[in-house]
């Protein structure tokens, strides 16, 4: 058992903590809420719409993709699933990130012997990117090589 002043002391260290805490995600939530700076001065600035100050900042496509890659390597592949969709979903632009979304999203359908999804992923990746190939690693994978080299024309598997 502790005694009375360090388990006070303990109390009172963890409030502080919190209290620290809160204030630095207020000021995050601030600067987040803030407009950019202009890239150039201009004589009058735009006048600037009020946002509510917890407004939820939707993430980046980006950020969805690279939040999904991270889950999938940690073996999370129903979050993985879920942020390649989102990713997809909040207008991912980026031609091999789409790929790398559909690659990715057509290896967890196959890893959960989703045959028929995993096929259409790995079409869908083809039609933005016709020339996207496995590396030899994933070509000789027993559950997703075979669902992929069956999709590629002869010779270019």
């Amino acid at each position: 058992m502790l005694p009375a002043t360090l388990t006070a002391n303990a109390s009172g260290c963890r409030r502080a903590a919190v209290a620290a805490a809160s204030l630095v995600l207020a000021a995050c939530t601030q600067l987040h809420s803030l407009p950019p700076a202009p890239a150039t001065p201009s004589a009058s600035p735009a006048p600037v719409a009020a946002s509510p100050a917890r407004s939820p900042v939707p993430p980046a496509a980006e950020a969805l993709l690279t939040e999904a890659l991270r889950a999938y390597e940690d073996g999370r592949y129903p979050v993985a699933q879920r942020r390649l969709r989102d990713a997809l979903e909040e207008g991912l632009r980026n031609r091999a990130d789409r790929v790398t979304v559909h690659k990715h999203l057509a290896f967890i359908y196959c890893a959960t012997r989703q045959e028929a999804l995993c096929r259409d992923a790995f079409r869908r990746a083809l039609e933005i990117d016709p020339k996207f190939h496995l590396t030899p690693a994933e070509a000789g994978h027993p559950l997703w090589g075979p669902v992929f080299k069956s999709l590629k024309p002869k010779g270019t598997a």
